[in-house]
């Protein structure tokens, strides 16, 4: 499930990306109650794109942004629960980190789903049920 977490230079204390990622990460397996699932953690992968301010915009105008988004099986991020909470959380993570500089109305979270067997695991496409059923197991 790859997480992308892209920031504008300065957003967050220069060092400090590796462990917002970590947050968040953390944060999705908690809202799904997956913390410690041993199908699930290694599936959790992804990277941060730290890009140069001037290159990053919001309403068409240089700003200054965080995004943070997920690729997931279709099942994920589906109970209202788990979004109000993840998407409150992950803005605070990345407004907290930024020591309440950066803006929370410049802090966009995400979702996409991937097509029902289209989820690749170790060289086999999985359908939400092979995902489901190897989940609960671990």
């Amino acid at each position: 499930m790859p997480l992308t977490l892209t920031l504008s230079e300065g957003v967050l204390p220069k060092g400090t990306e590796k462990q917002a990622y970590q947050r968040l990460s953390d944060a999705m397996l908690k809202w799904h109650g997956l913390t410690g699932n041993k199908f699930v953690t290694p599936m959790v992968i992804g990277h941060i794109n730290v890009i140069d301010k001037e290159h990053t915009f919001s309403g068409s105008k240089e700003s200054p942004v965080a995004f943070v988004e997920w690729k997931v099986p279709a099942f994920a991020f589906t109970d209202r629960k788990a979004q109000l909470g993840y998407v409150e959380e992950a803005t605070n993570i990345i407004h907290e980190m930024s020591g309440g500089k950066h803006p929370k109305d410049r802090i966009w979270v995400n979702v996409l789903h991937a097509v029902d067997g289209a989820w690749g695991v170790n060289g086999a496409a999985m359908t939400n049920s092979e995902l489901m059923e190897a989940a609960s197991r671990g």
